[in-house]
């Protein structure tokens, strides 16, 4: 295939997402006012809770199953491999740029956490679609497209909501602490006086702190963030694909419950231009500008679009060459692509749950998201060819 039709065919989706979103910041203008910021959160709110949930659900419930599982086991870990590799490169930009404290949580969560929610949804569909694609027939493409970017959709869920959540909760809560000069609650003991006690009632208060301890563990792990809506609605979709008596009575022609998943497949159909108009609204927000390092960002924006890609690229040709995945064009294409895609967007989430750079993360997302419309393209059209050669 030419390298200029490749271009072409990669930068087809691309355009799409850059359309819906320049719509979704031109509705959220003051001058026009439909997509507002209490119109922005209630909508969020909405794909939040219905829309993304039904989408994950039902993609993952239409096309896995207990075989194709087996043989997708890799991407769990090479999506893991993602944010270890970009939690290092992270935690080398702060090294090297220093910022605030309160703001090292975000540089983390930027670096280490891709968009795999809904621009694989949109990008794979229209590669699918496009007639110089090496992927294959357009409805067979589709068909495992979608399941390999719901599975990435739900695994992404779950390393965010429990990953990124805790490192951003942690580096506004050392920023508070830091700025007010208080005593942190874990380290009181460090600052009581000594007293003679028993060998007996030294052993009882040490068990006493363990048991202390572990239930504050408990207490400070929020389970409600890690299975968040679109992780529950992945667990029902796993269940419903994996086992066989529940996916008789719902997927199918001849399914006598199959109107519960056409319900729930109309629900999430809703989710993918919902959530592009959500960015492009909230995209405005980094106009204004906050005083953050402009070395921060060029910093994030080497990281996820320079050293991130290369890293999946030897990770890719590595697991290939050891038959840890399975020569699929479409399947490692979709490896690939979730080191070159732009920082989550539930990161602004994040941010705004704890009030901790939310002003520095639309900055961020504003400039991340305007390069990636370049990156994005290139690095397609360079790994349509690769999966093409390798294979």
């Amino acid at each position: 295939m030419e390298v200029f039709q490749l271009f072409i065919t990669a930068s087809i989706p691309v355009l799409k997402v850059l359309f819906i979103t320049a719509l979704g910041s031109y509705l959220a203008l003051e001058r026009v006012n439909i997509l507002g910021e209490e119109t922005r959160k209630n909508l969020n709110t909405v794909v939040f809770y219905v829309f993304s949930p039904a989408l994950v659900g039902t993609k993952l419930a239409q096309t896995i199953t207990y075989d194709s599982m087996i043989k997708l086991w890799f991407m769990p870990v090479n999506i893991l491999i993602t944010f270890i590799v970009g939690s290092i490169l992270g935690w080398m930009l702060i090294q090297l740029a220093r910022p605030p404290p309160h703001l090292r949580g975000l540089v983390l969560g930027c670096c280490a956490a891709g968009n795999l929610g809904n621009l694989p949804l949109i990008i794979i569909p229209a590669l699918c679609e496009e007639k110089g694609s090496p992927f294959g027939a357009p409805e067979i493409c589709h068909t495992y497209g979608m399941a390999y970017t719901s599975l990435s959709t739900a695994i992404g869920a779950i390393y965010i909501w429990s990953y990124v959540y805790n490192i951003v909760r942690i580096s506004s809560k050392r920023s508070t602490q830091d700025s007010s000069h208080g005593l942190v609650e874990d380290d009181a003991d460090k600052y009581a006086l000594p007293c003679a006690i028993s060998q007996q009632e030294s052993r009882i208060e040490h068990q006493s702190k363990s048991k202390n301890s572990i239930v504050r563990i408990f207490n400070k792990l929020n389970l409600k963030t890690i299975f968040a809506p679109s992780t529950t609605g992945a667990i029902v979709g796993f269940a419903i694909g994996v086992i066989p008596q529940i996916r008789k009575t719902m997927i199918g022609e001849d399914a006598p419950l199959r109107v519960i998943q056409d319900t729930t497949n109309l629900l999430g159909n809703g989710a993918i231009p919902a959530l592009t108009l959500i960015i492009g609204g909230n995209l405005l927000k980094g106009l204004r500008g906050s005083g953050i390092q402009k070395s921060l960002v060029v910093g994030i924006i080497i990281v996820r679009y320079v050293l991130l890609p290369l890293t999946g690229i030897l990770i890719t040709k590595g697991a290939l060459k050891f038959g840890l995945v399975h020569s699929d064009p479409l399947y490692l294409f979709v490896l690939l692509l979730q080191y070159t895609l732009p920082p989550a967007m539930n990161i602004g989430t994040i941010t705004q749950l704890f009030g901790a750079g939310e002003n520095e993360c639309s900055v961020i997302l504003l400039w991340t998201y305007v390069f990636s419309s370049v990156s994005l393209t290139l690095w397609s059209a360079f790994f349509m060819w690769f999966v093409a050669r390798v294979v």
